[in-house]
């Protein structure tokens, strides 16, 4: 939240232990915490850091980029790899071909999206370093498990599509319908929540009409898909985890090393711990309710309760 972000930029420039070390401003009834942003849909207001064309560039350009870049190399694998004519067996299956790393990649990419990276930021805002370790632990269980079965589907079911397929095969009509409805109900709800995510970053970031651009990012997919079908998103998808391992290299080099030291980060996150309960429902005081809205486990203010001794920075 809004809130959150600006508590955390807050700590990362403060320190300080006790009530009175506290600019008071910050707790006059007057000028309650974080009142700029009141009534604010998006972090940067009506100023989005970028232009309007970046935004555009972004949503259009990059389609355009993945779906051009995305068919070449599926037709001089055609010509230079694996030859032979593509049917629709191999354009829905890739021809039954795709290798560990790029199975890899994949599950990196289509596993990176707008949950997992709120959700994983929230936890390390809850519970500190142990937050996103352990997150990311539960998705590894799903990981192993699904190999696991996809061997054994391999081996008994070399020529199935899909799921609802080997359900149907399996146990039936009524079997079949169900996990068809499951499976089409998840599509919907994922794809609509990356378009949502996708766009509403691309508004907030550079002030492209959320809507227009929920219009525009499919295209990009759609064109690469039709013309290299499942290999198409397999390639696509190793690109995006290229660009996902890029850009969290370079945002750890900023923050521990450019901006901030490992040691400054480590001290902030110890003073953190440090910060009463009275302290904490001071700071977070809306004027308006006249009371605080200070809830311990929501926000990181004092210990974190289940860590040893409180710590952000404990397993």
């Amino acid at each position: 939240s809004t809130e959150q972000s600006c508590w955390f930029a807050f700590l990362s420039h403060r320190s300080f232990s006790t009530m009175s070390d506290l600019d008071i401003s910050l707790l006059d009834n007057k000028n309650p915490p974080f009142l700029k942003y009141q009534g604010q849909d998006s972090y940067f207001g009506d100023d989005p850091p970028l232009s309007e064309g970046v935004g555009y560039l972004v949503v259009l350009g990059f389609g355009a980029l993945f779906s051009i870049f995305t068919t070449i190399l599926v037709f001089l694998n055609q010509y230079f790899g694996a030859k032979g004519e593509i049917t629709s067996e191999h354009f829905n299956t890739a021809g039954r071909m795709i290798k560990t790393g790029l199975t890899a990649s994949v599950i990196v990419s289509q596993w990176t999206w707008a949950a997992t990276l709120l959700q994983s930021s929230n936890v390390a805002w809850a519970y500190g370093v142990s937050g996103p370790f352990w997150y990311a632990s539960g998705a590894t269980i799903q990981v192993l498990l699904f190999g696991v079965l996809a061997i054994n589907l391999k081996k008994v079911a070399p020529s199935a599509h899909t799921v609802a397929e080997i359900v149907n095969a399996r146990w039936g009509t009524a079997a079949h319908m169900t996990f068809l409805f499951f499976c089409f109900c998840a599509n919907i709800i994922v794809t609509s929540m990356l378009l949502l995510g996708g766009a509403a970053t691309v508004e907030a970031l550079t002030g492209v009409d959320y809507r227009l651009a929920s219009f525009l990012i499919p295209w990009g997919v759609i064109l690469y898909t039709a013309s290299g079908g499942l290999q198409a998103t397999f390639l696509a998808s190793y690109i995006h985890t290229v660009i996902i391992f890029g850009v969290l290299i370079t945002m750890v080099f900023l923050v521990y090393i450019k901006f901030y030291s490992s040691d400054q980060i480590y001290d902030y996150l110890e003073q953190t711990v440090s910060f009463s309960d009275t302290f904490c429902k001071a700071y977070f005081f809306d004027k308006d309710e006249g009371k605080t809205f200070f809830e311990a486990g929501s926000y990181a203010c004092g210990p974190v309760s289940g860590n040893k001794d409180g710590s952000y920075l404990t397993m």
